[in-house]
């Protein structure tokens, strides 16, 4: 069975993006080589995004997942691409399909809106955050209020110059806060 992972960053108080959806405060935090991102990049098989993260990813630079079966989460149907196919399906049937596959590591880019529909259906396995020592006061957070706790259990943390990686995975539901 394949499991999903969120692998972001966020500011200490919370949010993946600033005001305007900026993430140059990350630019400004002392890391330390690439993060880990390369050892967890490695390891997935399935990028899994919404449409405004895309949007911003395409604004910004060139494709970074080629070589990787990439969906974008989409309510208004575009044409798919060499790289990536587009999704207008309810997300949480689509990844209780792809998490059906044997194996599979499946990498939730972003955004904190598709997190907030899958961790309410409980289909995230993996919490990998990344915590910048920067508290930003508004921007685009990465919990949404929920009905419900989610419990979660700290698998292992690294620290990568001023950022510290907190590992955390799903607690079956009995222990759930």
């Amino acid at each position: 069975m394949g499991k999903l992972a969120l692998y972001i960053a966020a500011s200490l108080d919370g949010f993946i993006a600033g005001e305007g959806e900026r993430l140059d405060w990350l630019d400004r935090v002392e890391g330390q080589g690439d993060n880990g991102y390369e050892v967890f990049y490695s390891g997935v098989d399935i990028v899994l995004m919404g449409r405004k993260t895309y949007d911003w990813i395409m604004s910004h630079a060139e494709f970074p997942y080629t070589g990787k079966v990439c969906f974008v989460f989409s309510h208004t149907p575009r044409e798919n691409t060499k790289d990536v196919t587009f999704i207008s399906e309810d997300p949480a049937e689509v990844v209780s399909r792809l998490k059906a596959q044997p194996e599979k590591r499946i990498w939730l880019v972003g955004g904190g809106r598709l997190f907030h529909t899958l961790l309410e259906a409980e289909l995230v396995d993996e919490v990998i955050l990344t915590i910048a020592p920067v508290v930003l006061g508004k921007g685009i957070p990465l919990f949404h209020e929920t009905g419900k706790g989610i419990g979660l259990i700290l698998k292992d943390m690294e620290r990568y110059g001023q950022f510290a990686q907190l590992h955390y995975t799903k607690v079956h539901e009995e222990k759930a806060v």
